[in-house]
C-alpha cells in the first residue's frame, strides 16, 4: 500500500490534512467532490420532507410511493451504468451524473403535483446510483489492492463527517421555519452538487478512471455466478441501512417506552462510530478469506442488535434507552465490517478487464437492498414485534455466514 494512504505515526493534524488534502492528486479530487456531495445530502436529509409537504403541498403516501418508484429506477440505472461507464469512461459518468443530479435537485424546487414528483425523484435517485457505479469505478481503475478498499473507507469517512456537518447547516433553515427558508436549503442542495462535480472534472485523463483500461477478452457479470451470488448476499446485508433509518425510529415511537429524542441520538452515535471505525475496519479485509470473515462478524453483531432492540420494547424508558444503544453499538460495528468486506468482494470477484460492468451489478445489489430494505423491515419486526427481529437476526446471521462461504471457495 502507498505512503500517501498510510503515513507512519501521523500527528493529528496531520491525519486531517492528509484525510481532506491527501497528496494523491485522484483521492485528492474524490475527497474534495465527496464533501460536497455529502454537505449536499446532509441538508435534503434534514428538510426535504418538510419541503416537499408544507412547500409543495404533497402528501406522505405520495412522497412514499414516488421514492419506492424511484428506487425501482436507480436499480436499472445501477446496472446500466456499468456497461455506459466502461465504453465513455467513468469519470466522465460520475461529472455527468452529479451534475444531472443538481439538476434534478433543482427542478424539486418547482414541483407542485404527485406527477412531477415522481418524475424528479426518479431522476435525482437514478442519477445518484449512476454516481455510485461511477465512483466505484474509478476507485477499481484508479488503485489498486488494498488501497482500493482503504480509499472507500476513507471517502465514507468523509461522507459521514460532512453529512453530519450538513445536518448542521440545515438546523438554520429549521430553526427559522418559513416557506422561503426551506427553499434556499433546497437550492443549497443543488448548488452544492454541481460544486462536487468541479473536481472530478478538473482531473487529467491519463491515470484515472477515464484512462487507459484493461483491454482483452473478459466475462460478463451477468453470467458470473459468483458474483451475482455475492452481488445478492450483499443486497441483504444492505438492508441493514433500512433498519437503523426506518425500522429502529419506528420501534422506539410506536413499541417502546423510550423518548422519541433518542432516535436523533441514536443516529448521531451511528455517524460517530462509523466514521471512528470505518478505516481501522478494513484491517484484514483485504483478502477473500479475511472479507468473508468480516461479514461474517457481521452477520453475528447483526443478530445480537436485532436481539436488543427486540428486548427495548419491555421496562423504563432508561432501561429501554440503554438497551436502544447496546443495541445501536452493535449495529454500527457491524455495519462497518460489512461495509469493508463486501468492498473487497466487490473489487477482488471482478474482472479486470470488465470492471465498469461489474461495479455496476454490485451497487445493483445495494439498490436492491435499498429498495427493499424499509419494506422488509416494516412487515417483520414493525408489525409481528419479536418475531419479526427474531426473523431479521436470522437473516442477516445467515447472510454473513454464506458470505464467508463463498469468499473461502474463491480464495
Amino acid at each position: 500500500m502507498s505512503d500517501v494512504l498510510t503515513p507512519a505515526r501521523p500527528s493529528v493534524s496531520g491525519w486531517i490534512r492528509r484525510g481532506l488534502r491527501p497528496d494523491d492528486p485522484t483521492l485528492r479530487a474524490l475527497t474534495w467532490a465527496t464533501m460536497a456531495g455529502a454537505l449536499s445530502k446532509g441538508v435534503f436529509f434534514s428538510v426535504s420532507v418538510l419541503f416537499f409537504t408544507r412547500v409543495a403541498g404533497l402528501s406522505p403516501a405520495t412522497i412514499g410511493l414516488g421514492l419506492t418508484i424511484a428506487g425501482a429506477v436507480a436499480v436499472g440505472a445501477s446496472l446500466g451504468s456499468g456497461y455506459l461507464a466502461g465504453a465513455v469512461g467513468a469519470r466522465r459518468v460520475l461529472v455527468a451524473a452529479t451534475a444531472g443530479q443538481g439538476l434534478a435537485l433543482l427542478a424539486y424546487v418547482v414541483v407542485r403535483t404527485p406527477v412531477a414528483f415522481v418524475a424528479v425523484a426518479c431522476a435525482a435517485v437514478g442519477l445518484q446510483a449512476v454516481q455510485r457505479t461511477a465512483l466505484s469505478t474509478m476507485i477499481a481503475q484508479s488503485f489498486v489492492g488494498p488501497e482500493r478498499v482503504e480509499v472507500r473507507a476513507r471517502l465514507r469517512v468523509v461522507t459521514n463527517t460532512f453529512i453530519g456537518v450538513g445536518a448542521g447547516l440545515a438546523a438554520v433553515a429549521l430553526a427559522i421555519d418559513t416557506d422561503p427558508a426551506y427553499l434556499v436549503a433546497m437550492v443549497w442542495t443543488a448548488a452544492m452538487l454541481f460544486v462536487s462535480a468541479v473536481p472530478v472534472r478538473r482531473l487529467p485523463v491519463g491515470g484515472t478512471a477515464g484512462g487507459p483500461r484493461v483491454r482483452g477478452p473478459h466475462r460478463s457479470p451477468l453470467r458470473d455466478r459468483t458474483y451475482l451470488t455475492a452481488a445478492a448476499l450483499n443486497a441483504v446485508m444492505t438492508m441493514q441501512f433500512s433498519m437503523l433509518t426506518v425500522g429502529v425510529p419506528l420501534w422506539i415511537t410506536g413499541w417502546t417506552a423510550a423518548p422519541a429524542v433518542t432516535v436523533a441520538g441514536l443516529l448521531a452515535l451511528n455517524t460517530v462510530i462509523v466514521s471512528l471505525l470505518q478505516i481501522r475496519a478494513t484491517r484484514g479485509t483485504h483478502e477473500l478469506p479475511g472479507a468473508g470473515r468480516a461479514v461474517a462478524r457481521s452477520g453475528v453483531l447483526l443478530a445480537l442488535a436485532c436481539a436488543l432492540y427486540a428486548t427495548a420494547d419491555h421496562g423504563v424508558a432508561l432501561i429501554a434507552v440503554m438497551l436502544l444503544t447496546l443495541a445501536t453499538v452493535a449495529h454500527s460495528l457491524a455495519e462497518v465490517l460489512a461495509e469493508a468486506g463486501n468492498w473487497t468482494l466487490a473489487f477482488e470477484l471482478a474482472d479486470p478487464a470488465n470492471i465498469a460492468a461489474y461495479q455496476g451489478v454490485s451497487t445493483t445489489g445495494g439498490s436492491i437492498g435499498s429498495m427493499l430494505g424499509p419494506m422488509l423491515v416494516t412487515v417483520t419486526a414493525i408489525e409481528h414485534g419479536w418475531a419479526g427481529w427474531a426473523l431479521l437476526g436470522g437473516l442477516f446471521l445467515a447472510t454473513g455466514l454464506a458470505t464467508l462461504v463463498l469468499a473461502r471457495q474463491s480464495a
